[in-house]
């Protein structure tokens, strides 16, 4: 880089003191403040490496350059600060831009189109989302950020810190049916508390929120002192699980430099369910006259042919609900025949009516056309019938539907789909924990 500003120093002889200026800056993350011939700043921009950054703007490119061109020519002083982190830097320029106002900053100040982050904080588990278009009242605001990218990667970061969920799930302190819910992939990678199946308090969720908040408002040294504070208390009152917690939080922040660039964080495949939006979506692609309220999902599991069983599990408005699954040991069946099992179970299922869990609005079988057929043509012998059934097959998550030749497709983002996987891989849980109690017991049998 300095040999790059020497070479292009007779280019832009106007720029020369601040090109000089920036040859002593840090290679380090920080913000960096452009300055008129009058001293008023007119830019402010982030940079993970200062000198390279702000270096580059006093190359022959930059003028070239219509984004940067206009800037170039009334650059005449240029200061830096530097931050601990670039997730720091790209908050610390959020502010200065808004308290600042700069010239050249001015379209990002004034424009809608630029992302915010947003607290929605009168939630009883207030979730954390990037959005173009920022609520009035609710929610905490900071932004507009320059980097969408960028503001996704630190929100990556800040989440394994603070643990907040960025879903869109409508969650209620009060509502039972969310203790059976699964968690997706972020609680088990340790990136989020997991409030959908309340594995944490309202009030110990809003106390990271609180932190979180802390941070984002620049208060990364007195939130540090505090949590180290809080540490010791709990050590001392032998609250271990706590005191761990709060070390590792702190351990996080005061690293937050080795987390990595950012702009390449990818936030990882989550199996992330909304069943509000699962439901409807079902009754649109399927052309359900009603959202179906109760889903239904068989599958069968056995070990070469032996100990074969079924499971039953039963959603209710897209949740799961645990009283109302059922486990099956296959009866009537010899070897391995899943088309037969399934017929089997779903004759027994449908053979009488349930008092307690009426005929299912959708019943979900694990498997393609073949079994599909079988299970329809054991439901055309029963007096009970689901008002649709459909099969979902697992290599290309194809879905079979009676009377249709082609199977559907849906979006691998789709949250019908996502929720279609997950009633089915509940079945298949549920299902495969039934068969091992019976080879266990079997095992202990046989040896005793």
């Amino acid at each position: 880089m300095d040999d790059l500003l020497e070479r292009e120093s007779d280019y832009l002889c106007d720029n020369s003191p601040a090109s000089e200026k920036v040859r002593m800056f840090p290679h380090h993350a920080g913000v960096y403040l452009m300055k008129d011939n009058a001293g008023r700043v007119i830019y402010i921009g982030k940079a993970k490496d200062l000198r390279n950054r702000a270096g580059s703007y006093f190359q022959k490119a930059a003028l070239e350059d219509p984004r940067t061109a206009p800037l170039i020519p009334e650059i005449h002083d240029i200061d830096f600060i530097e931050t601990e982190s670039e997730v720091d830097a790209l908050l610390l320029e959020s502010r200065l831009v808004k308290d600042i106002q700069p010239k050249y900053n001015r379209d990002l100040k004034d424009s809608k189109t630029f992302p915010y982050l947003q607290i929605r904080t009168r939630e009883p588990f207030p979730r954390v989302e990037i959005t173009r278009t920022p609520k009035e009242h609710g929610v905490r605001l900071f932004g507009p950020f320059t980097n969408s990218s960028g503001l996704r990667g630190a929100i990556l970061v800040l989440q394994k810190i603070f643990k907040f969920r960025a879903c869109t799930l409508d969650l209620r302190v009060n509502d039972e049916r969310w203790r059976w819910f699964r968690p997706c992939l972020l609680y088990s990678i340790h990136q989020c508390s997991a409030p959908c199946n309340f594995r944490i308090t309202p009030e110990e969720y809003r106390k990271n929120i609180n932190r979180l908040i802390r941070f984002l408002e620049g208060n990364k040294k007195s939130l540090l002192t505090d949590l180290q504070y809080e540490m010791r208390e709990a050590a001392e009152k032998r609250h271990y699980e706590l005191a761990a917690e709060l070390r590792d939080q702190i351990h996080l922040l005061e690293t937050l430099d080795q987390r990595g660039e950012i702009d390449t964080n990818v936030q990882p495949e989550a199996f992330m369910i909304d069943p509000r939006r699962g439901v409807l979506g079902l009754k649109k692609i399927f052309k359900l006259d009603e959202i179906p309220r109760t889903i239904e999902g068989i599958d069968i599991a056995h070990l070469g042919g032996t100990d074969m069983v079924a499971s039953l599990v039963r959603f209710i408005d897209g949740l799961p609900f645990k009283p109302g699954y059922r486990r099956y040991k296959i009866k009537t069946v010899k070897g391995i025949d899943d088309f037969a099992s399934m017929a089997e179970v779903v004759a027994r299922r449908f053979s009488q009516e349930e008092t307690d869990y009426p005929n299912p609005d959708l019943l979900l079988i694990d498997g393609g056309k073949g079994q599909l057929h079988s299970v329809l043509t054991a439901l055309s012998r029963t007096p009970f019938q689901p008002r649709l059934v459909i099969s979902l097959a697992k290599r290309e998550e194809e879905i079979f539907v009676p009377n249709q030749e082609n199977p559907l497709r849906l979006s691998r983002h789709s949250f019908a789909l996502r929720l279609l996987q997950y009633v089915r891989d509940e079945a298949h849980r549920f299902a495969q924990h039934y068969h091992h109690i019976l080879r266990k017991n079997r095992f202990s049998k046989d040896n005793s």
